[in-house]
């Protein structure tokens, strides 16, 4: 083969493919605007799970096989983001690489550009100048703002990248800028900002949630609020009782907070509880993977919350810290596999694509409108009809606050890092953990959790109205699906549901005295099995149930349904051992 001919195969060998995904309505206009304008810059402002990395690649294809670029550099926020972008850069015939160092010189050979990190650039700007300006190349800094985290930042992307041919900035929800601090590449109109000067972006196409909602890119979210009294001990050593809803002052809301959140208290095992019931339900009700996420503020609370996981559910929880060298790889196997749970901090909080997650614990204390809207964005990235998500958080203030945002008409815009000395920490608002010094400290002593309302629509649904809600026992495999039951109706079982797993989780301690442990109801111990048999049975359940809905074609929901009609009794979730037994058999020879 001469050479003519070898470079003609490494050409068509490196040709981007179009993707065999057909291209939402969204993605469509975007790219429509952006080739009839040709511009230099580009920010799309899209909702989180509406598909911008799709969006992106398929204007990068186009592009390279077009020749008007013949190099893409991808700029994201953490390391895991750098391999997620190189496998669907993958998918659609674009040969990214994510292992590219500072240390490297040159683009390696065989790859059509590479995946860096901010931190990255702002190592060696001019190096990354020099790889983006050696050929004509398309920019794509996802989520843009973090061009903000820093000044340094801003100024190593600004140095490295402004001589580029093209540049494709992308984020999740329009930010504001302090004048002194402009994020490059992007344009802003002049906006004022709690009594301050400052500057919003201006996108050139923007695609919202509500707008995704309605095209159901996005599975519509219910907001499960739980109060509960806390108990701690000040650093004065007097003992001090308050509700997480009824807190009074904000000091005294943020002390309840932070007890509610300790791991020795009923709260953290309780919303455990109720979430790993609503996996169950959304398991046996169409999702047969559903998954949740618990967030937590440290590592050590996030240990804790995957002991209580364990504890809870009988199954042990994917832990994912930020400083395992492993923490990529558990994020994709939890993304694939069928583990119920992950308990993480931070990790899992923007672009981190787990689309089988679909419930989320907020155990933490963070609460900026950008982690807020980012984490919520990672359960609702919709796969089918029908789908829903649940968030399962705190009622105090600060935090039904950000949920309610998410459905007002206007977009939700995030505001600039705080940078000043005395500023009150949006990140962490919560009191610091304070040294052992022999003198009082704070304590947190005990805290309980009792459902709250289901945040719809900026209503809060309590359950309590003005008479009971009715629903058919078959509809409760259908808790909180859209168009089956109503957000009372939903409030009406959640609550329900509290009750019964008051009943479940023990007041007891172990003999060190620091965890609770869950227990099944009475009855269920003369049925001739434990806790961990029922949770065994009911996994089993599920799975004869899959199975008879590939042969049958019939959804999940409908062979739950006449499986109860055959066994009577109460749905799988609180069902004895017994009904259990009898269910699975019924299931087998139904194959």
């Amino acid at each position: 083969m001469g050479p003519d001919m070898g470079s003609a195969a490494r050409a068509e060998a490196l040709s981007p493919q179009t993707s065999s995904r057909p291209l939402r309505a969204w993605q469509q206009g975007a790219l429509g605007q952006y080739e009839e304008q040709s511009p230099k810059d580009f920010l799309v402002t899209a909702t989180p799970g509406a598909g911008k990395t799709t969006f992106a690649l398929t204007l990068a294809a186009r592009l390279l096989s077009r020749r008007e670029v013949a190099r893409v550099i991808v700029v994201c926020p953490t390391d895991h983001l750098r391999l997620q972008w190189a496998d669907a850069a993958d998918q659609m015939g674009i040969v990214l690489d994510p292992g590219l160092t500072n240390a490297v010189g040159p683009v390696r050979a065989g790859t059509q550009g590479y995946v860096t990190t901010y931190a990255q650039v702002a190592g060696k700007p001019m190096l990354h100048a020099a790889r983006a300006t050696s050929l004509k190349t398309l920019v794509i800094l996802d989520e843009v703002h973090h061009a903000g985290d820093g000044l340094s930042w801003g100024e190593a992307a600004e140095e490295a990248f402004g001589r580029a041919a093209r540049r494709l900035c992308l984020t999740g929800t329009p930010f504001r800028t302090k004048a002194d601090e402009r994020i490059p590449f992007v344009r802003y109109d002049e906006d004022s900002f709690e009594g301050q000067g400052g500057l919003v972006s201006r996108a050139d196409f923007t695609y919202g949630y509500k707008e995704a909602l309605a095209d159901s890119v996005v599975r519509p979210v219910v907001f499960a609020a739980y109060t509960g009294t806390s108990r701690w001990r000040n650093s004065a050593g007097e003992v001090v009782a308050a509700s997480l809803s009824e807190a009074g002052t904000k000091s005294v809301e943020m002390q309840a907070w932070r007890t509610a959140l300790d791991p020795k208290g009923q709260w953290v095992p309780h919303v455990i509880a109720a979430m790993d019931d609503r996996i169950t339900h959304l398991r046996e009700s169409g999702m047969p993977d559903a998954a949740g996420l618990i967030l937590a503020s440290d590592q050590d609370d996030a240990r804790a919350y995957a002991k209580i996981v364990r504890r809870v559910t009988g199954k042990a929880a994917e832990l994912i810290l930020s400083d395992d060298p492993k923490a990529s790889k558990k994020i994709e196997r939890f993304a694939t596999g069928s583990a119920r749970i992950a308990v993480c901090v931070r990790m899992i909080s923007e672009g981190v694509d787990v689309p089988r997650a679909a419930v989320l614990a907020w155990m933490t204390s963070y609460r900026t409108p950008l982690f807020f809207a980012q984490a919520v964005g990672r359960v609702v990235r919709s796969r089918a009809p029908h789908e829903s998500a649940t968030v399962f958080l705190p009622a105090v203030r600060p935090l039904l606050s950000l949920a309610a945002s998410m459905e007002e008409e206007r977009n939700h815009v995030m505001p600039p890092p705080k940078t000043e000395v005395g500023d009150e920490l949006d990140l962490e608002p919560l009191p610091p953990k304070e040294k052992e010094d022999g003198l009082p400290h704070w304590e947190a002593l005990e805290a309980d959790a009792r459902f709250a309302h289901v945040l719809h629509g900026g209503t809060a649904h309590t359950g309590e109205g003005t008479g009971p809600v009715v629903v058919a026992p078959e509809d409760e495999e259908f808790l909180g699906i859209p168009g089956l039951l109503t957000p009372a109706q939903t409030a009406e079982l959640l609550s329900k549901r509290d009750d019964e797993l008051r009943v479940r989780i023990a007041a007891s301690h172990r003999a060190d005295g620091e965890d609770f442990l869950l227990v099944e109801e009475l009855p269920d111990v003369e049925s001739g099995g434990s806790w961990r048999d029922a949770a065994e049975l009911r996994r089993e359940i599920n799975r004869l149930v899959s199975r008879v809905a590939s042969r049958t074609s019939q959804p999940h929901a409908v062979i739950h349904t006449q499986l109860r009609a055959t066994v009577p009794g109460p749905p799988s979730a609180s069902a004895s051992v017994d009904v259990l037994r009898a269910r699975r058999e019924r299931l087998r020879t139904m194959l």
